[in-house]
């Protein structure tokens, strides 16, 4: 795990976060999610150096959506920096469990 997937963890693991069990590193589909919520589908991802926004990841969260998941991804710096504003935004979508359905990839040309 990277410095800031470990300062999340520490806030997101043992059901501190509203009572809600993460796992992480969980694999699904073809993925390996950094953090899951299965019982309010909820998939927190922890970016690095890469653009976010980044084709593969639209695609990745476009599969995940499908799937009934909510996607939220926060920069390293983001998690390391504010991690309580970070944590507030989770607890936000844990109780926000309104599913948005996913938009369909767009066609090429």
């Amino acid at each position: 795990m990277t410095d800031a997937e470990m300062r999340l963890w520490q806030r997101l693991r043992s059901r501190q976060l509203d009572g809600c069990k993460f796992r992480r590193q969980h694999p699904y589909l073809d993925y390996v999610l950094v953090f899951v919520c299965l019982e309010k589908s909820l998939i927190v991802e922890v970016n690095g150096g890469q653009p976010l926004g980044n084709q593969r990841d639209q695609a990745r969260d476009w599969r995940l959506q499908e799937a009934g998941f909510r996607v939220l991804r926060f920069w390293n710096n983001q998690v390391l920096q504010e991690t309580d504003a970070v944590v507030e935004a989770i607890l936000i979508a844990l109780q926000n469990e309104a599913v948005i359905p996913p938009s369909p990839p767009q066609p090429s040309p």
